[in-house]
């Protein structure tokens, strides 16, 4: 170990740590907002990643086929929800929504395959493939849930998670893929040099992180969200529509997870079950924040990130065992810190 070595540890670390920081953050707003352990979030990393990969090689995902047909599903759903008052304008936007705005992705999807687009194109039609299915998941498994217990959404959560991943063996196969940079530009900094993928993630996750600042304090659906994650009830009896609220979520979620992936594949080979792993880690940095706090989280990622890095260095075959030790301390303290509560009697 020396000073050259300790730099390019946290350089990495801090690039990895970035991509945690994203997906930490969607799982906090997710639970805040909808008390769903999103499991599947890995497989949102996933799908954005190969999906990309294979739009920029020509090739046709899978996941756009999905994205309608999930879409056909909750545009069903919806029909039979207003079974008995039909209203044309919730009916038209019904349609919109999930069935139209997938099969129009769907066509694009088909045309920029055959055509070989730049890579900017394929980031965006991914973006809006992974946007679809995760808003078509919430109207269909979860938003019929909504009021159950953390329990039942945790199990419904495993299982969207083992059907996902499924899907994705059948769509991409089990051979791993790499997807082109976003920026080839390079930059140098005495001994380090930043790539210009490491500066896209840093790019990126500051100004996601703005964004959601901005989109939370300063616009009207941003305070719906955060007084739904705040009274779920009380936001109701103030006229906040908690479904729509639940699909903000979703679709920032989905979005997110997209964009992580997007910003890995081009590092190192993803395959179809690697997004799981990923999304774990920053798992441990949203439990790190309580699933409270996003300000927190950021900086548990973080610190996930160069412990990754600095594991990888010292101890690589127990690097993961090393970063999964850390809820440890953390679960015990929070959990001798928590306030005592009495069990149900039956």
């Amino acid at each position: 170990m020396n000073t050259t070595i300790l730099l390019f540890l946290l350089q990495d670390g801090i690039t990895n740590g970035a991509i945690y920081a994203l997906l930490g953050l969607a799982l906090v707003l997710v639970f805040a907002v909808t008390r769903v352990i999103l499991i599947p979030q890995g497989e949102f990393v996933t799908y954005g990643a190969l999906t990309y990969a294979s739009l920029a090689a020509g090739r046709m995902p899978g996941t756009a086929k999905l994205a309608v047909v999930i879409g056909l599903v909750a545009f069903a759903f919806d029909l039979y929800a207003m079974r008995k008052t039909l209203h044309v304008p919730r009916i038209a936007r019904a349609f919109g929504l999930n069935l139209a705005f997938p099969v129009a992705v769907l066509l694009a999807t088909m045309w920029v395959a055959d055509q070989r687009m730049p890579a900017g194109v394929s980031l965006v039609l991914s973006l809006l493939i992974v946007a679809s299915i995760g808003l078509s998941l919430y109207r269909i498994v979860f938003q019929p849930l909504a009021h159950t217990s953390v329990l039942v959404l945790l199990i419904a959560s495993v299982g969207v998670h083992l059907a996902l991943q499924g899907l994705g063996l059948l769509f991409f196969g089990a051979e791993g893929q790499r997807g082109p940079t976003l920026l080839t530009a390079s930059a140098t900094l005495g001994s380090l040099r930043f790539t210009g993928q490491g500066m896209a993630v840093y790019g990126i996750t500051i100004a996601f992180i703005v964004g959601l600042w901005l989109f939370f304090g300063l616009t009207l659906y941003g305070k719906a969200l955060r007084a739904t994650a705040v009274n779920r009830l009380g936001a109701r009896l103030v006229g906040i529509r908690t479904t729509l609220s639940g699909q903000i979520a979703f679709l920032l979620a989905s979005t997110i997870g997209a964009l992580s992936g997007i910003l890995i594949v081009p590092i190192t080979t993803l395959y179809y079950d690697t997004g799981f792993l990923i999304g774990l880690k920053g798992f441990i940095a949203a439990i790190i924040g309580g699933l409270i706090s996003y300000p927190l989280t950021a900086v548990a990622a973080l610190v996930v990130g160069i412990v990754e890095a600095f594991s990888s260095f010292y101890a690589s075959n127990f690097k993961e065992v090393i970063v999964f030790t850390l809820l440890i301390p953390v679960l015990l303290l929070r959990s001798l810190a928590a306030p005592a509560v009495e069990e149900e009697k039956d």
